[in-house]
């Protein structure tokens, strides 16, 4: 059996901690050298560990990433973590990165995945804020073919304002495409699910932090119930939960762990004046 992980970041090695053992991992990272880091910490911890390079937004890289997976035996699982933020990207990249770049990943890996094998995509609370949008446009972005995604009306830039709304807009795809796919996935007998985290301490939590939105990140980790930022072991506990046999009647779902912000945000001192 083997576990992908796309995005050798800490909270997709955070999950993969928990249900590796004694399968082999395959990291995926844009940079390769990320994905050696991650492989050395996992291997000094016992794990087998191998590495690749993967562009998400690329289809024949992910059709070559899929290959390679499956050359190490049978897919029993697919940990989506690759992605950019508001603060790291234009909105273009944004949207091809975290919202097609999502969409190929569950296409391609929902053609191989096992009977039994589960994926996770981390989205974000940011999709959670997004007001609503029309029916018509969440089964847009749930089940437009992938290689028409990007040419919807709602996603041209005139559409979207800004590297904000761009990431709000991927995050909330990334959920509504879970959910369809997850009936695809379900044919071959497995699931698959998202997690909208909030502010969980990692590099590209950091990089907001620093940046122009920063000062409205502190003011969400202050002002929301649980008063703190999240770690990403407490994320690899819910996708732990999300890939195993505890998990198994939760499939098409996205679960929420923001420490309250989202809520504080529709209903408490966050929401917008």
């Amino acid at each position: 059996m083997v576990i992908v992980v796309i995005g050798a970041g800490s909270i997709g090695q955070a999950i993969a901690r928990r249900v590796s053992a004694g399968k082999h991992i395959l990291l995926a990272d844009l940079r390769q050298e990320n994905a050696d880091a991650a492989a050395n910490v996992l291997s000094d911890a016992g794990f087998d560990v191998s590495t690749t390079k993967v562009d998400v937004t690329s289809r024949a890289s992910v059709q070559a990433l899929v290959e390679s997976t499956k050359s190490f035996g049978e897919i029993s699982g697919v940990l989506h973590a690759a992605g950019v933020s508001p603060s790291q990207a234009s909105p273009e990249t944004i949207l091809r990165v975290d919202l097609y770049g999502t969409a190929l990943v569950l296409e391609e890996f929902g053609n191989v995945i096992a009977c039994g094998g589960a994926g996770v995509v981390i989205a974000s609370q940011s999709g959670h804020r997004l007001p609503p949008l029309s029916a018509e446009q969440n089964a847009a972005l749930a089940t437009t073919p992938v290689e028409e995604l990007l040419k919807l009306p709602m996603l041209q830039p005139g559409q979207v304002k800004d590297s904000l709304h761009a990431y709000q807009l991927s995050k909330r795809g990334n959920s509504l495409r879970v959910m369809a796919e997850a009936v695809r996935w379900g044919k071959r007998g497995a699931r698959v699910n998202a997690i909208s985290p909030g502010i969980i301490i990692t590099p590209l939590a950091n990089d907001e932090l620093k940046g122009p939105r920063g000062a409205g990140y502190r003011r969400m980790i202050d002002r929301c119930a649980a008063g703190r930022a999240g770690t990403p072991d407490e994320v690899g506990t819910v996708g732990a939960l999300l890939m195993g046999a505890d998990g198994a009647f939760i499939t098409g779902s996205d679960i929420l762990m923001d420490g309250g912000v989202t809520a504080a945000y529709w209903f408490g001192e966050l929401a917008p004046k």
